[in-house]
This record gives C-alpha cells, sequence and structure tokens, in this order.
C-alpha cells in the first residue's frame, strides 16, 4: 500500500522554477518555483510559490486545478470580472478556463491539478 502524501513541507526538496512565457506576460517578469511532491494518474499536488507579477492563462478543456493560499494574495481576471484569493481561502480553475493570474503579493499555495485527457 503506498504512503500518504503530505502536502506541507518543502524543506530538503529542490522546486523547478520558471516564469511565465514572455508572449503571455501582462506585468513584470516573476519568478516562480513548484515542489511537485504526488503523481499519479491524472492528479499532480504540491507546492507553488511565486512572486508578483501577472500573465494570461488558458486551461485546457480537460485540465482543472484546486489551490489554497497558505500566503500572500492573487487575482484571477475571467470573463465575469476579477476575483482576490487571500491566505487561508481556496478556489478551483475551472477546466478551459481563459483570463489573467496576477500575483499581488508574494505567494505560496499548496494546488491539486487534475487532467481528465486520455
Amino acid at each position: 500500500m503506498p504512503p500518504i502524501v503530505l502536502i506541507d513541507r518543502t524543506d530538503g526538496l529542490s522546486p523547478t522554477p520558471d516564469r511565465p512565457r514572455p508572449d503571455r506576460l501582462v506585468a513584470g517578469n516573476p519568478l516562480r518555483h513548484t515542489w511537485v511532491m504526488h503523481e499519479a494518474g491524472p492528479m499532480t499536488a504540491g507546492v507553488w510559490e511565486c512572486e508578483p507579477g501577472r500573465w494570461r492563462i488558458v486551461f485546457p478543456a480537460t485540465r482543472q486545478e484546486y489551490f489554497h493560499v497558505l500566503s500572500g494574495r492573487v487575482r484571477l481576471h475571467g470573463p465575469a470580472g476579477a476575483t482576490d484569493i487571500g491566505p487561508g481561502q481556496g478556489s478551483v480553475i475551472p477546466p478551459g478556463f481563459e483570463g489573467e493570474f496576477e500575483v499581488l503579493e508574494a505567494v505560496r499555495k499548496q494546488f491539486v491539478l487534475v487532467d481528465t485527457a486520455g
């Protein structure tokens, strides 16, 4: 039986750094760090940190994300307007979402991505 995976501490783990694609940047050029702590079937889970900035996002019709903000603040800009998410709050980015992801204050969040393609 596989062990339970805690998605909390990143001590001793190496993150994958990246930045938004240049063609999607709206403001800034934030450095992002991702710690993937679990991958099984269609699900990926881990911790993500990012500096302030803003970029366009496009989710495929087969991908969705749940995230829970641990610290900092983000704003999702979508067709229905903007939604702010801060510490202690969670949100779902639904399949097919197109909009902008803005980090207002350096953020740390737990995430779960589910991809139903295939």
